[in-house]
C-alpha cells in the first residue's frame, strides 16, 4: 500500500472535522439516551405484587393497632381536633391528624370545577404527589360525589384515579368517603389499609367524617355572631345614635383553598430536558435541510410533522401528557433548537 501523499494532507484535514464532530455528537446523543434509559428503568425498580404478597404471607399476624377501648380514646380525640379547627383548611388537617391512629394511609382531594386535587396525605409516600395535575372523577367516583352513593369500599376506577398521584401500591381495603357542605360534595377523603389486609374502623372513620362536614358548615356560617349593622337614623324618626337594626351582616362562607400546583421534582426535570434534547437533537441531525429552511422561512412542524410528532409521542411516553402539558419542556426544545427560539418558525403544531 502506498503511502499517502503530502498533496492529500489538506483532504484529510478537512474530512476529520466534520467526522469527528458527527462522531462526538452521536457519542453525546448515544451516552444522554444510555442515562435516560436506565434512569427509566431505576424508577420502574419497584417490587411487585407477588413479592409483596410473599412479605405479607412471611410476616407474622399483626397485632390490632388499638383496643377497642385506644379507638375509642382516639376517635374522642380526633373529634376534639375536628370541633376545634378555626378554619375550614385546618379543619381539613386536623381530619388527617386524628385519623393516623385509626387508619394506615389517607388522603383528601378539594373539589373544584369538576376535578379533585390533591389537598394533604398522611402515610403515602413523601414524595408525593408523583405526578402534578388534578384527577377526573371517573363514573364511579362522579356517583359519590353527586351523592348517589354515600361511600366506595371496593377498589375500582375510583380508587386507582384517586391512588395515581400517591402510591403505585394498591391496598387490600379502602374506603373513598365526601365531606358535604350543604348536601354538595365539596372534598373526598381516601382511606385505604396500606399493607394490612383490611380497615380496623371504617365506621369510626365515617364517624368523623360526619361530624368534619357538620364543622364544615359551621365555620362557612362564621364561628362568632356577626357584627349587626347600624344604619343612619331617618329623619323624622325616633331612632338615637347607637341604635342597632336587627338584620345580620352575611357572612361570606370561608373557600377551601386548592393544593398549589407541585413543582416537578429536579431529577425528573433534568431526565426530561435531556430525553427532550437528544430527541430534538436527532431531528436536527437527520434532516439539517429542513430545519435549515424552516429557520429561514418557518412552518417547522409543516415540514416534519411525522418527526416532530413521533418524537413528541416518545417524550409524552415517557413522562406524561399532563408534564409537557403543564411545564411544555418538549415544545420549548423544540423552539429553543430549531426555531432559533422563535416560536413563529414553528408552524401550526397542535400541541404547540
Amino acid at each position: 500500500m502506498s503511502a499517502a501523499r503530502p498533496e492529500d494532507q489538506p483532504i484529510h484535514d478537512a474530512l476529520r472535522g466534520p467526522l469527528e464532530a458527527w462522531l462526538n455528537q452521536k457519542n453525546q446523543s448515544l451516552l444522554e439516551e444510555v442515562i435516560a434509559t436506565w434512569q427509566l428503568a431505576m424508577e420502574r425498580f419497584h417490587p411487585d405484587e407477588a413479592l409483596l404478597e410473599r412479605i405479607r404471607q412471611a410476616l407474622p399476624a399483626p397485632a390490632p393497632v388499638e383496643t377497642d377501648g385506644g379507638a375509642a380514646a382516639a376517635f374522642s380525640a380526633a373529634l376534639d381536633l375536628v370541633e376545634g379547627a378555626p378554619s375550614q383548611s385546618d379543619l381539613l388537617k386536623r381530619l388527617l391528624d386524628g385519623l393516623e391512629p385509626l387508619v394506615e394511609r389517607s388522603a383528601i382531594f378539594i373539589l373544584k370545577q369538576g376535578l379533585a386535587s390533591l389537598y394533604a396525605h398522611r402515610g403515602f409516600e413523601a414524595q408525593a404527589p408523583l405526578k402534578p395535575g388534578a384527577v377526573v372523577p371517573p363514573p364511579d367516583l362522579e356517583a359519590v360525589i353527586q351523592g348517589l352513593g354515600r361511600s366506595l369500599r371496593k377498589k375500582g376506577t375510583a380508587y386507582s384515579a384517586l391512588l395515581s398521584p400517591l402510591s403505585p401500591y394498591e391496598a387490600a381495603d379502602l374506603a373513598i368517603l365526601p365531606l358535604r357542605h350543604k348536601r354538595k360534595a365539596v372534598a373526598l377523603l381516601l382511606v385505604d389499609s396500606g399493607l394490612r389486609q383490611k380497615l380496623d374502623h371504617p365506621e369510626l372513620v365515617r364517624a368523623l367524617v360526619l361530624a368534619a362536614s357538620a364543622s364544615l358548615g359551621a365555620l362557612a356560617a362564621g364561628k362568632d355572631e356577626p357584627s349587626p349593622a347600624i344604619p343612619h337614623p331617618a329623619p323624622g324618626t325616633g331612632t338615637h345614635p347607637g341604635t342597632q337594626s336587627s338584620a345580620p351582616t352575611q357572612m361570606v362562607p370561608e373557600p377551601i383553598e386548592p393544593p398549589h400546583a407541585a413543582e416537578l421534582d429536579p431529577k425528573t426535570r433534568a431526565a426530561a430536558d435531556r430525553l427532550a434534547r437528544v430527541l430534538v437533537g436527532d431531528v436536527e441531525l437527520y434532516f439539517p435541510g429542513k430545519v435549515a429552511q424552516a429557520r429561514t422561512q418557518g412552518n417547522l412542524y409543516g415540514l416534519l410533522r411525522d418527526e416532530l410528532d413521533r418524537s413528541r409521542a416518545t417524550f409524552v411516553e415517557r413522562f406524561g401528557e399532563d408534564v409537557e402539558a403543564q411545564y411544555r419542556i418538549f415544545t420549548s426544545t423544540v423552539v429553543h433548537q430549531l426555531c432559533d427560539d422563535d416560536a413563529s418558525k414553528l408552524g401550526g403544531a397542535p400541541w404547540a
